[in-house]
């Protein structure tokens, strides 16, 4: 199992500024402790997770790292140029020198993004799949032709080509369809920090029914904080989880207040998405050292974990520190 950061960009102070910049702090630590991958969120019009540039985020990254592998966490496909975000995959992976990974989602439950991105929600998975095959082609083949429902192109070759002959490509979803996509294509699976362990193994259980071998490609990012005692990471790592709680309540109102006055359902409100702290806490690797060996253990023995990115919850940046070294110290090896 690799074990990565998941670098969610998490802005607690009201300095975006202050949040980039320690972040970064954060994923140069983590390669100077052997870590083997960053995976980087994409976020917009949102005050708190300030990463709405993924592609400029990890192309600085590129810059100030040397051997840490460089992910996507999502790239919104549905918002985005898919000639643009190929030509950009393609010279980043030149950039970082081969050290390139590709997650894609579908984007959402945000009804701002929809809006101003000018991508209805209905179309949204529609869009990021036909996108995803069109990236495919420009960056490994010449002269590319397609016509599809959203995208066409005509005798189009983007360069540079990847330095790597084939960029690791993971999907986040728990849709049937796009899981389908997924498994036909040999794509990587990624599990969000709110994914319960139920849902990835129902995912991964569907897509090893049609591709028995694709999904060791699996990257799983959860909430962490490991901590001499388990009271003393709870603690710790409790004001972040209530804070992030917070605000995803507030996003679930948000999206129902969009649907009581629109016709085009937002697919959240119906779903028993909870937001509750014990649900957040349980789903997370947050305790003393046993618990965090034991928590991530159950990930490895139930659904073949390969990636592991940790996204620490504290409010400090020593206290962040501090726990990423106290895992690499007294968890990594033990799991």
């Amino acid at each position: 199992m690799k074990t990565g950061l998941f670098c969610n960009y998490e802005n607690h102070y009201q300095n975006a500024h202050r949040a980039i910049f320690e972040q970064v702090a954060l994923v140069k630590y983590a390669e100077s402790l052997d870590f083997e991958e960053a995976w980087i969120t994409e976020h917009h019009f949102n005050d708190f997770s300030v990463s709405p540039s993924t592609l400029v985020i990890m192309a600085h990254l590129a810059g100030v790292t040397h051997k840490i592998r460089l992910g996507s966490a999502a790239l919104l496909l549905p918002f985005h140029n898919p000639i643009i975000i190929a030509e950009s995959i393609a010279t980043l992976d030149n950039l970082c020198n081969g050290r390139l990974s590709i997650g894609i989602a579908k984007g959402g439950p945000f009804p701002e993004q929809n809006k101003h991105f000018a991508t209805s929600v209905s179309e949204s998975r529609s869009k990021t799949l036909e996108a995803m095959t069109l990236i495919h082609q420009l960056l490994y083949d010449t002269d590319v032709s397609f016509s599809g429902e959203y995208y066409q192109c005509q005798g189009v070759t983007i360069y540079p080509k990847p330095l790597q002959k084939s960029i690791p490509v993971y999907v986040a979803t728990s849709d049937d369809d796009t899981l389908k996509f997924s498994a036909v294509n040999s794509l990587g699976l990624m599990g969000g920090t709110r994914f319960s362990l139920d849902t990835l193994k129902s995912n991964v259980t569907k897509y090893r029914a049609i591709n028995p071998s694709g999904s060791d490609l699996l990257m799983l990012a959860r909430f962490f904080f490991v901590a001499r005692t388990n009271e003393e990471a709870v603690s710790e790592a409790l004001p972040f989880i209530r804070i992030f709680n917070q605000r995803m309540k507030a996003a679930k109102n948000k999206v129902q207040s969009y649907e009581n006055h629109s016709q085009n359902a937002m697919p959240i409100s119906a779903k028993k998405a909870s937001f509750n702290e014990d649900n957040l806490l349980e789903n997370s690797i947050i305790g003393d050292v046993n618990t965090c060996r034991d928590k991530i253990k159950r990930f490895q023995d139930e659904i073949n974990l390969g990636s592991l990115a940790l996204n620490p919850c504290s409010l400090d940046l020593q206290k962040k520190l501090e726990s990423l070294t106290l895992y690499n110290q007294e968890v990594r090896n033990y799991v």
